[in-house]
């Protein structure tokens, strides 16, 4: 029996954008900035045809699961079984404030995910390239009340393939500005010098020594937020969400989800995890490739997230169709969030 304490709900908040639909294309065309230099790369918007995976692995491996919020500019994948039970559909005009719509830019997406009516304090953010492989335990996110994450210390630098990347240190910047981290690390050692995170304890007692962040080592899978989070930081620094929700397309000027999960670490109010919890990957060459298959296929571990990299349109669908044939080997079953698929 759960304590009582752990007895709150806890949702997944899924954002899916469909980069094929003609209405969204006319309408991104419409509003994409001829001058002005964003993130409007095609790898942003293109659809892998997987994302039932993402649900029947939530209801295989997440059944602890409250609801399930699934954020899209209005269009819904063609196999979707909108009358699911625990299914939330949330069309973007429907939380983010109408001055910062329309909007293309995952940022203004993220940091105003707390103005979903009926989320709950607890959820955990998973981006449509994050996936569950194995059973999971409502622990393995949240612990106390409090979210699931590592605190790492590391060193960012930049990088110009990937010149969009600043919000890495608009993050870390965030982070100097309130607080200082010899005094956030004194206070929480246990936190930020946990043996669950082996050799990676290394990055934090050297970096230790600034005399600021250096950065926060992010392993880049499903986001442990909290609301109230969310809404504090809100209040501390409207003016600078402001600016980014009025960009239209990724800026290298923006804030993401990222300066969240940063300021629950910084604060003390997480709980440490592992890293044996999942891994993220780059597919950028054959090898990259069957590295990914395998980790799916032997479900090494609870959660896989696979960022998309520039590749030809040849090689797209080769590496899509890889995929698809391992998430079909260990998730052959449709889930009740497909059409087809009897509620039970």
């Amino acid at each position: 029996m759960k304590k009582k304490n752990e007895d709150y709900p806890i949702d997944i908040l899924i954002s899916w954008v469909d980069g094929n639909d003609p209405d969204w294309l006319a309408e991104k065309a419409k509003y994409s900035p001829k001058e002005v230099i964003t993130d409007d790369r095609a790898l942003r918007y293109r659809d892998w045809d997987n994302l039932q995976y993402l649900f029947r692995g939530i209801e295989k491996f997440a059944p602890w699961v409250n609801n399930v919020f699934f954020v899209t500019w209005g269009h819904l994948p063609k196999w979707l079984n909108t009358d699911a039970p625990k299914l939330r559909i949330v069309n973007n005009h429907d939380y983010i404030p109408s001055e910062y719509n329309p909007t293309f830019s995952s940022h203004t997406k993220e940091i105003n995910f707390h103005r979903i009516k009926g989320l709950s304090e607890h959820f955990v953010y998973f981006n449509d390239d994050m996936f569950l492989l194995r059973q999971t335990r409502r622990e393995d996110f949240f612990k106390n009340g409090k979210p699931c994450d590592c605190a790492i210390l590391t060193a960012h630098s930049h990088n110009e393939a990937e010149p969009y990347m600043f919000f890495q240190y608009r993050a870390t910047g965030i982070m100097n500005k309130y607080f200082n981290n010899k005094e956030v690390i004194r206070k929480n050692r246990g936190g930020w010098y946990s043996l669950k995170y082996g050799k990676m304890l290394f990055r934090s007692w050297v970096l230790s020594g600034f005399p600021r962040f250096t950065g926060v080592w992010q392993q880049h899978l499903p986001f442990t937020l909290l609301k109230s989070t969310m809404e504090e930081l809100w209040e501390k620094e409207y003016e600078s969400f402001h600016q980014t929700c009025l960009n239209r397309f990724r800026s290298m000027s923006d804030y993401n989800i990222w300066v969240f999960r940063n300021w629950q670490l910084a604060s003390g109010n997480f709980h440490p995890r592992g890293l044996r919890a999942g891994n993220n990957f780059n597919i950028n060459n054959e090898r990259s490739l069957k590295e990914v298959t395998d980790y799916i296929e032997k479900q090494k571990r609870k959660m896989i997230c696979i960022n998309d990299a520039e590749m030809s349109d040849e090689e797209f669908t080769k590496v899509k169709n890889a995929l698809i044939q391992s998430f079909d080997k260990i998730l052959p079953e449709k889930s009740v969030y497909e059409i087809g698929m009897k509620v039970k």
